[in-house]
C-alpha cells in the first residue's frame, strides 16, 4: 500500500453536488485532497465548499469526461448517473470507485434484487414488472409493494399496496413488485469496504420514518434489538458488499421481519442518510471512510464513541423560496445537539434542508432531545409582500 504522498494527497471528482458531496468535500480537506464537484445547479451544496464546480448533468459524457480527467479519482454521491460513459472512461485508466459496473447493477432495483438473490442473500420475494396490470398484482398476491426499476428515492419510486383497490395508486412505469415485509424493525449498517478487501461495519442503527413522505426521520444507534440481532445485521451487511466487491462506503438496509429474520431492502452505493451521525458518534465517520476505501487507504475504526439520535431538518409543508430557519438558538440550547445546514438556496416541502445529531450518554434522553429539536426548528421560506 502506498505510503507516501504529494500534496495535495489526491484531486477528487465527485459527481453530485448535494448534501451527501458537501459533507464528503469536508472530510477531503480533512485528509489534504482537492475536490471538483459535477453538478447541474452553479453554487451546489457541494460545490460551495470545494471552491470549483463543473457546471453539468450526471449523463452529459462530455462533463463526465472532462471530471474524469481533471482527477486522480471519480466518486459519486447518488445513483442516476450515466454509467456508460463511466465504464467506458474506467476502461481508459481512469480510477472510479464504486465500479461503474457495480452502479449498473444497483441503480435498477430489479437487477439489484436478481443481484441478492443470486449471491443467496435474503430479501422479500419479488417479481419483475414491465407493465403494471391489476390482474399481475392480484396473481402476485397483496399487500405488495412496488418499486420503479430506476430513479426511486426517499420515498419517491415506491406505492405500498394493502389490497386490490390501492391499484389506483401503482406506479406506470417499468417495476418490480414484492410482498409486503410486516417489519418488527428497519435496520441499517453502514459498510466500508477497500480495493484490498479489508472490510468493516459500522454498528447497527435503527430507523424511523415520517408517516405520508416515507422519508427518514428518526435515527437511532445503537439499535434498540439484542446483540445477537445486531451482530448478525452487521454480518450480512459485510457479506451482501463482499459479494458486490464494491470499493466505498455503502448503505444497506434491512427489515427485521416479526420472527427475528434479517432480509436486506435495498443497498445504496454511496455515503447515506443512516449514517449521518458518524460525524460526532464514530471515531471514523462514514465521509473520510469512503474517501479513505476509494483512495487505498487502510480503513479507520468504526466504533461508537455515544449513543445518538439524528433527526432530518424538512422543509416545512408550505415552504418556498430562500430558505427561514425557526427555532435555531432555541435548539442549540440544548446539551448534546450538533447542527449541519446544507446551504440549499430554496426551500420546498420536505426537502432535506439539514440534519441534528444529538450525543448523550443515554440513548433514551438521546432520542428526548432529538424529538424537542424536531419541534423546535421550522424551515420555512422568506415571505415577500
Amino acid at each position: 500500500m502506498k505510503d507516501s504522498f504529494p500534496f495535495p494527497v489526491a484531486r477528487i471528482g465527485l459527481i453530485g453536488g448535494g448534501q451527501l458531496g458537501r459533507m464528503m468535500v469536508k472530510a477531503a480537506k480533512r485528509l489534504g485532497c482537492t475536490c471538483v464537484v459535477l453538478d447541474p445547479y452553479p453554487g451546489s451544496p457541494a460545490g460551495q465548499v470545494a471552491g470549483h464546480q463543473i457546471i453539468g448533468g450526471y449523463h452529459d459524457p462530455a462533463k463526465l469526461r472532462e471530471l474524469a480527467e481533471s482527477c486522480d479519482v471519480v466518486t459519486y454521491e447518488l445513483e442516476n448517473i450515466d454509467t456508460e460513459t463511466l465504464i467506458q472512461l474506467e476502461r481508459e485508466g481512469h480510477r472510479i470507485n464504486p465500479a461503474p459496473a457495480l452502479l449498473s447493477i444497483l441503480q435498477d432495483k430489479l437487477t439489484q434484487k436478481e443481484f441478492l438473490k443470486a449471491s443467496g442473500i435474503p430479501t422479500a420475494d419479488f417479481i419483475e414488472m414491465p407493465e403494471p396490470a391489476l390482474q399481475a398484482f392480484e396473481s402476485f398476491g397483496f399487500p405488495l409493494v412496488q418499486k420503479a426499476r430506476r430513479g426511486g428515492y426517499d420515498g419517491r419510486g415506491v406505492s405500498v399496496m394493502q389490497q386490490a383497490d390501492d391499484f389506483e395508486n401503482h406506479l406506470p412505469v417499468p417495476s418490480l413488485v414484492e410482498h409486503f415485509v410486516d417489519a418488527k424493525k428497519e435496520l441499517a449498517v453502514m459498510v466500508a469496504r477497500n480495493a484490498e478487501g479489508q472490510c468493516i461495519a459500522y454498528p447497527t442503527v435503527e430507523m424511523c420514518f415520517r408517516a405520508g413522505e416515507n422519508v427518514l426521520d428518526l435515527l437511532l444507534c445503537p439499535a434498540a434489538v439484542n446483540e445477537d440481532i445486531a451482530i448478525a445485521a452487521e454480518a450480512l451487511a459485510e457479506r451482501t458488499i463482499e459479494a458486490l466487491q464494491g470499493v466505498g462506503v455503502f448503505g444497506v438496509e434491512m427489515f427485521l421481519t416479526q420472527d427475528n429474520q434479517l432480509l436486506v431492502n435495498e443497498i445504496a452505493p454511496r455515503t447515506h442518510n443512516s449514517g449521518h451521525h458518524t460525524i460526532e458518534a464514530c471515531i471514523t465517520d462514514q465521509f473520510e471512510q469512503h474517501l479513505r476505501a476509494v483512495l487505498g487507504l487502510p480503513l479507520g475504526a468504526t466504533h461508537l464513541l455515544s449513543p445518538a439520535a439524528m433527526i432530518n431538518l424538512l422543509g416545512a409543508s408550505d415552504a418556498s423560496g430562500r430558505p427561514v430557519i425557526k427555532g435555531m438558538a432555541a435548539a442549540l440550547a440544548i446539551d448534546g445537539v450538533c447542527l449541519h445546514l446544507y446551504g440549499k438556496a430554496e426551500v420546498t416541502p420536505y426537502r432535506k434542508m439539514g440534519h441534528v445529531t444529538v450525543l448523550d450518554r443515554d440513548l433514551d434522553v438521546a432520542q428526548s432531545k432529538a424529538e424537542q429539536v424536531r419541534d423546535l426548528i421550522q424551515i420555512t421560506g422568506e415571505q415577500h409582500p
